[in-house]
């Protein structure tokens, strides 16, 4: 009898130990999604490059409409015909990002090591010197990159370097180095001298991305790049890149973000420390993240843990 009772003590024993597991598994099993700060669903990166003297009238079109825009610039090239003044960078500037886009603008791909690191260096410690705050981050010249580039760039204090390969969607990057953006503004238009059927179904792809990525209601980033100079002297350009802010200003899902804040974000979602079933979260960054589990919003406060109920 006892024996039996001990088989039977034991069985129970292991039954439970069994649910047990079973419910671990359910617990850590659940998905967690990051969601961009301030528990928005979508993010917008607008990036520039060169620095040349058409950014004052993008800057002030962009401040017309609250957007915050990423400046890639050549620093060598300020000061000279065409080109910003290196005086005027840190008061145009204000509330945007400042980054390398290399000392002189050459294809990097094609240099030495030690070129490369010259070129990035030099770059980054005069636009700091400009700015007055640390630049991380660049966008590769011509967006010519290779495994040699992205070798001699590690270690520079280079946290993100964006490329031009366009991928048509709101994918966010995983590897920073290699960062590629969402679109060209306007597409392709313009690419092919005077073929004015070819601008047209570059603009109407361009736009259909931009109202997917307003309707979508996944997780996006829309990251749209270019250069002031493509504008010009022409009003008609100028006034499409109006029409563009005004679409994507003034949208509560959206979070407008410098390039570099959402390196620090993500790096931040990323290193979250959550216990085996998920029912709390550690945040050892500075940065207040947010994200859902189970379909719920939580965000978790710089330095704090939290509770996750299991529901």
């Amino acid at each position: 009898m006892k024996k039996q009772l001990a088989v039977m003590l034991a069985s129970i024993v292991l039954l439970a130990a069994i649910a047990q597991t079973n419910i671990d598994k359910t617990q850590t099993a659940i998905p967690i999604e990051m969601l961009f700060p301030q528990g928005k669903t979508k993010a917008l990166i607008l990036s520039f490059d060169d620095g040349r003297t058409d950014d004052r009238q993008l800057v002030k079109l962009m401040n017309k409409y609250g957007l915050v825009g990423t400046f890639h610039l050549n620093s060598n090239k300020l000061s000279t015909n065409g080109y910003l003044d290196k005086a005027e960078i840190k008061s145009l500037f204000k509330g945007h990002e400042v980054s390398v886009h290399s000392f002189n603008h050459p294809s990097l791909s094609r240099l030495p090591k030690i070129d490369i690191v010259y070129e990035i260096v030099e770059d980054r410690k005069e636009l700091e010197r400009l700015m007055g705050y640390p630049v991380r981050g660049m966008a590769y010249p011509f967006g010519n990159t290779n495994e040699q580039v992205i070798n001699a760039i590690t270690g520079l204090g280079i946290e993100y370097a964006r490329t031009v390969g366009d991928t048509y969607n709101f994918t966010v990057p995983t590897d920073f180095l290699k960062w590629q953006p969402s679109i060209h503004l306007f597409g392709k238009t313009n690419y092919i001298p005077n073929d004015t059927a070819n601008d047209r179904k570059e603009l109407a792809q361009f736009y259909k991305l931009i109202d997917d990525f307003i309707n979508t209601k996944e997780l996006a980033l829309l990251d749209v790049w270019g250069h002031s100079w493509e504008m010009g002297n022409t009003q008609t350009k100028w006034d499409e890149t109006e029409k563009c802010f005004k679409l994507l200003a003034n949208n509560s899902a959206i979070y407008y973000a410098k390039q570099i804040e959402l390196v620090d974000y993500i790096h931040a979602f990323n290193n979250l420390k959550f216990s085996v079933e998920k029912n709390m979260v550690y945040n050892p960054s500075a940065i207040t993240v947010f994200f859902k589990k189970n379909d719920k919003v939580y965000n978790v406060a710089g330095g704090i843990t939290i509770n996750l109920p299991n529901e």
